[in-house]
């Protein structure tokens, strides 16, 4: 399974330059049974990463975009009267893929992005009472421009926890922006990527990370710092319990991704920031993911 990983990340490197660490990240977020959140700048390769990473697993994509306008059928499905059958018949909405970017969720209406929730939560959608189970695996990149606020609805905080993990990509280096002309000059692009694992693959990679050993000092260290953030005086919201479940998924996954059977203190280290920022509301203004590297200094490593 380890060769797996290693073709998958280097699948992804293909098409994504430099961006070692938020290949990892979404990596993480995959492999640990979560989703993840993308707040960037339009024109950094969001959509590219995750149509790479469809592609990589030899998954189905889809991609919402999203706007005022949108209903949440149109991410669900909905049921039509079917004429020559003399019956509803249900159309599938975009939900039911493997891998579904939904661009730019924060320009949905909160009614719309709320058909988001059960499919994130429970895998599977409920029209007209009747539930349906979407595809396994089954993975949400969401994107939202952290610049543009004219005309978007924020995410609501129950939106937000359903996130494993929030990241952004950034500006390119300039060797890797002038690597990634050359590869346009060569002819390489998207199309050129093949599968390098099924998804069959990818749920048995799943199952292997849930199996990654993490020691009682280490899930007292993840709850320390979870709980620190209900009661620091610079927090309005601190993370709810979910928000530790998904740290510890996320450190099994980061573990496993690292060729270990067990999680470290660094694995939790390098992830807090990215599990804990999105799920606080800071007071006064303050950025969460300082504040939460403030807690990571203050709390004693096991």
């Amino acid at each position: 399974m380890t060769t797996s990983i290693e073709q998958l990340t280097e699948n992804l490197g293909r098409t994504i330059v430099g961006k070692s660490d938020a290949i990892r990240l979404v990596l993480v977020a995959l492999l640990s049974g979560g989703h993840a959140l993308l707040e960037d700048v339009p024109g950094v390769g969001k959509t590219l990463l995750a149509k790479s990473l469809a592609r990589s697993i030899h998954g189905r994509f889809q991609r919402i975009q999203c706007t005022p306008d949108l209903l949440p059928t149109d991410i669900t499905g909905t049921n039509i009267w079917n004429p020559s059958s003399r019956e509803f018949e249900f159309i599938a909405g975009p939900v039911f893929a493997n891998i579904l970017l939904t661009d730019e969720i924060n320009r949905a209406t909160p009614r719309t992005q709320s058909a988001l929730l059960e499919v994130m939560e429970e895998r599977q959608v409920t029209v007209d009472g009747l539930s349906r189970s979407v595809p396994n695996p089954f993975f949400v990149i969401a994107t939202q421009n952290p610049i543009e606020y004219q005309g978007t609805f924020p995410l609501p905080e129950a939106q937000m926890d359903r996130f494993t993990l929030s990241l952004t990509l950034g500006y390119p280096k300039e060797e890797e922006e002038l690597q990634m002309l050359q590869r346009l000059q060569d002819g390489m692009t998207f199309e050129d990527l093949q599968p390098c694992i099924s998804t069959e693959e990818v749920t048995e990679l799943k199952q292997l990370c849930s199996r990654v050993k993490v020691e009682t000092p280490l899930q007292q260290y993840i709850l320390n710092l979870v709980r620190a953030t209900r009661a620091d005086e610079e927090i309005t919201l601190g993370a709810s319990p979910r928000g530790a479940v998904a740290l510890q998924k996320a450190t099994q996954a980061l573990a496993f991704l690292e060729g270990r059977d067990y999680a470290i203190p660094d694995d939790v280290k390098f992830l807090a920031p990215h599990v804990l920022s999105h799920r606080i509301i800071p007071a006064g203004g303050r950025r969460a993911k300082t504040i939460v590297e403030r807690l990571l200094r203050s709390i004693s490593i096991p």
